[in-house]
């Protein structure tokens, strides 16, 4: 059977700008063919089961060349698979998309267009750059700075300047001299203003604002960071006055989140709201424990125990441990066998995590954490209660440790789920640590910061700045040499102020 291709958009870097339509796409692929300027968040949302192919480009560094691509489409789909083109931007726009659909086409392959946002119009606005405004401009064209290898630039630089709109040159910083050459040869003002943007919508995010007679002189006196754009007109003289990007808290902040996949979103979202870049890289992963004979007996008879009325509290540990024991659960009974059991909760997401089910907790320790939750819950527990402990494989032993200091209490423990550590198949975790390219890294559990080392083997952990949500994490990450802070409380809402307090006083360090 035929497969089906889709040349997908990306977007110009921020996952906040890939479309609903290019993530539903990508969620379903079998096969991802994707080059170097698609964002990294992006790159993030890439499913565990789709097979993976570089076709980068840079700077006439091609790992694919452009023809082998087409077939390596053409051969996927003819194979049965569903095909994502993950291309930066927009697939039709300097895109090079129309040369991947011919050999579809010959061969009567189906195919899809999900257009991607450009960076033509999404990077300015990111720079407070409107693309067109009545007041300055009616017009704006986007132009291609690239020029093949020995050929002359042939653009028509008198045409540009008598359109008197916003003139966008994409890919273009190797051509700047030809570029603000020729705009000034055709009749351009030199005092007319000029940008070129650098990285945009991204934590790297940068912009020099000059005219076209000065653009050239100003950015051979820095180093500009690929990718970048060039944009020319009136409405570059706004960048300033619309700045708005970096005025929010974490801006130009890259943060590394390592917590389980299912348990990202709302956190990534806190963190994207506040203005951070946030790169999706789980640490750990939890899975059932491997069916063995016993473990599944005492599963199944503390399950049937558990609707005899037996025990008189269940003790949840993560909100990984409430979904595993639900599944578990309601496999075979329902809701009805929690009649009666008093619910405990170690923190506040493990308690919005039953209030999913619609269940209500009847305890949540002072501190968030499993000695505390230990401690606390055995003066709570009357003499002789009969205690269900279902959690991971490898749980914190304080937690056992101290509810046997309770009134005769009884407690089974029962292994639920392993956790197991996970890297990046596309992003590399020791490079993104050594370069100095990631700010922060984000911590949930002692187990994250273990699967995150493991991940960066031979990085030099010293360099990573932590943000733990509690002393344990903290100090499994303070092994590793890293610097760290610990959240006031370990909700998801003092993770976050504790990284704003961390990015402020790093920002006022390089002042």
């Amino acid at each position: 059977m035929i497969g089906k291709v889709w040349l997908v958009g990306a977007g110009p870097g921020d996952v906040g700008l890939f479309t609903l339509r290019g993530r539903e796409v990508l969620e379903n692929a079998d096969v991802v063919v994707y080059d170097a300027l698609v964002g990294q968040g992006v790159l993030g949302l890439i499913p565990e089961k789709a097979r993976l192919i570089f076709a980068g480009k840079r700077a006439g560094n091609h790992y694919l060349r452009q023809e082998q691509t087409n077939e390596v489409l053409l051969n996927e789909a003819l194979a049965g698979n569903n095909v994502v083109r993950l291309k930066g931007g927009d697939p039709f726009l300097f895109g090079r998309g129309g040369e991947e659909l011919e050999l579809l086409v010959e061969h009567g392959v189906p195919f899809e267009i999900v257009p991607g946002v450009t960076s033509a119009v999404a990077v300015p606005a990111y720079n407070g750059i409107p693309v067109t405004h009545r007041d300055f401009c009616s017009s704006v064209h986007i132009i291609t700075g690239h020029k093949r290898q020995d050929h002359t630039y042939d653009i028509d630089f008198d045409a540009l300047v008598r359109t008197e709109g916003t003139l966008v040159f994409l890919m273009g910083i190797a051509a700047l001299p030809d570029i603000c050459g020729g705009l000034l040869a055709a009749g351009m003002d030199p005092d007319m203003p000029a940008a070129v943007l650098e990285r945009g919508t991204t934590a790297a995010q940068d912009r020099i604002l000059a005219t076209v007679g000065t653009l050239e002189a100003v950015c051979a006196a820095t180093t500009v960071q690929t990718p970048a754009i060039i944009v020319v007109g009136k409405v570059c003289a706004l960048a300033d006055q619309f700045a708005w990007y970096e005025k929010r808290p974490l801006a130009g902040v890259k943060v590394l989140l390592t917590r389980p996949r299912e348990l990202n979103s709302r956190l990534a979202a806190m963190l994207r709201q506040k203005g951070a870049e946030v790169l999706e890289l789980p640490a750990i992963r939890t899975e059932p424990c491997a069916d063995t004979a016993a473990l599944d007996a005492a599963l199944d008879a503390a399950l049937d125990r558990l609707a005899d009325g037996h025990y008189h509290w269940l003790v949840l540990t993560s909100p990984s441990g409430v979904r595993h024991f639900m599944d578990r659960l309601l496999a075979a009974r329902d809701i009805r066998c929690l009649t009666g059991v008093k619910l405990a909760a170690i923190g506040e997401g493990t308690r919005k995590a039953l209030a999913g089910y619609g269940l209500r907790c009847d305890f949540v320790p002072s501190v968030y954490d499993a000695e505390t939750l230990g401690t606390e819950l055995a003066k709570e527990c009357a003499a002789g209660a009969r205690l269900l402990i279902p959690r991971a494989a490898i749980g914190n032993p304080a937690l056992i440790e101290k509810l046997r200091q309770g009134p005769g209490l009884t407690i089974d423990e029962i292994a639920l789920y392993d956790t197991v550590y996970e890297s990046s198949r596309v992003l590399d975790t020791k490079e993104l640590i050594d370069s100095g390219e990631a700010d922060f890294a984000v911590f949930t559990s002692a187990s994250t910061v273990r699967g995150f080392a493991q991940s960066a083997d031979g990085a030099d952990f010293t360099k990573v700045r932590a943000v733990c949500i509690g002393r344990q994490t903290c100090a499994e990450a303070e092994k590793l040499g890293m610097q760290t802070w610990t959240a006031e409380k370990a909700t998801l809402d003092s993770l976050t102020e504790k990284l704003e307090q961390a990015a402020a006083e790093r920002r006022a360090a390089l002042e």
